[in-house]
């Protein structure tokens, strides 16, 4: 890249880093995260493209349906400022290669950002300063914005750039196998990632009742024989351990039965369900509202 008569100087990647903070700011339910990424690339484009109607045009492949997780979509730019660096001097790199590279990596990529960002590095950092703030110390809050900012800021920077460098390789080599097998490396774990939190994220419960049986005394916790007070809390804790049910009924739902024959299994064949309805070209928009109607019609009528 040293040879190229138009090269984006670390300076330049660092406005396109920094206007990556804005990536959602413009966010629609028609291309989602087309504005902000059409935004950030200005600053290269401006420096690639000296021509106005190359600009344009440039821009207009940017604004394209484009939807990720806020911070993983940073190697999708390295290896798009990479590629408009070639293009513009002279590399035959065409508008589907551009924007291929962005569909094939945006969906593999989303589903390592939630887990690795909201539920495993938020919550820990939340709990360590959490911890320090209980005891009254105002440095919990502040550790945690300064934390947080600085892990999330370094990983934007540093894998732009691992993007960018990287983003050559792959127009010397499209007509191989590495951008192919980036993605599918990417697909493969971002679709484990989404199938293990399946059961976290979709959450189903049908109502009715199969059985209700009446227990035996003995096998239930008799709350008004239990003494007042902290002996009384504590014996029934004793008789919870010990495997008494707390009502004098038991009570078994439909839900009961489907957890007990294959836990999550109503959540997957939803997703699954979903699934096929995108791939069938059915609007995502209608599927939302759909699940909505579903939802409160099943609860009204005593199913959900």
């Amino acid at each position: 890249m040293a040879d190229n008569k138009n090269t984006l100087s670390k300076s330049d990647r660092l406005k396109v880093c920094l206007r990556s903070q804005f990536l959602q700011a413009s966010w629609n339910y028609e291309r989602m995260q087309n504005g902000g990424y059409a935004f950030l690339m200005i600053p290269a484009i401006k420096k690639l493209y000296k021509e106005k109607t190359e600009q344009i045009a440039a821009l207009k492949r940017h604004m394209e349906f484009f939807n990720t997780h806020p911070y993983v979509a940073a190697p999708i730019i390295g290896v798009n400022l990479a590629l408009e660096q070639e293009r513009a001097n002279g590399a035959p790199v065409d508008d589907a290669a551009i924007q291929g590279v962005k569909v094939g990596m945006m969906g593999p990529l989303a589903g390592i950002g939630d887990p690795v960002f909201w539920f495993t590095l938020r919550p820990i950092l939340g709990a360590m300063c959490a911890s320090i703030a209980m005891d009254g110390n105002m440095l919990g809050p502040i550790l945690f914005f300064l934390l947080w900012n600085v892990i999330r800021l370094g990983f934007l920077w540093y894998t732009q750039e691992f993007g960018y460098k990287v983003g050559g390789r792959i127009t010397e080599n499209m007509s191989g196998k590495l951008l192919e097998n980036i993605t599918r490396g990417a697909s493969i774990l971002g679709m484990f990632v989404l199938g293990a939190l399946v059961q976290r994220w979709v959450s189903i419960k049908f109502a009715p009742v199969v059985s209700s049986i009446q227990l035996s005394k003995g096998a239930y916790i008799e709350w008004d024989q239990l003494p007042a007070g902290g002996e009384g809390i504590k014996m029934a804790f004793q008789q919870v351990a010990s495997g008494m049910s707390l009502e004098p009924i038991k009570v078994t739902t439909l839900q009961n039965n489907l957890d007990a024959l294959i836990p999550g299994l109503t959540p997957l064949l939803l997703t699954l369900l979903c699934m096929w309805l995108l791939k069938k070209g059915v609007s995502p928009i209608i599927i939302i509202i759909a699940l909505f109607a579903v939802g409160i019609v099943g609860h009204l009528i005593g199913l959900l």
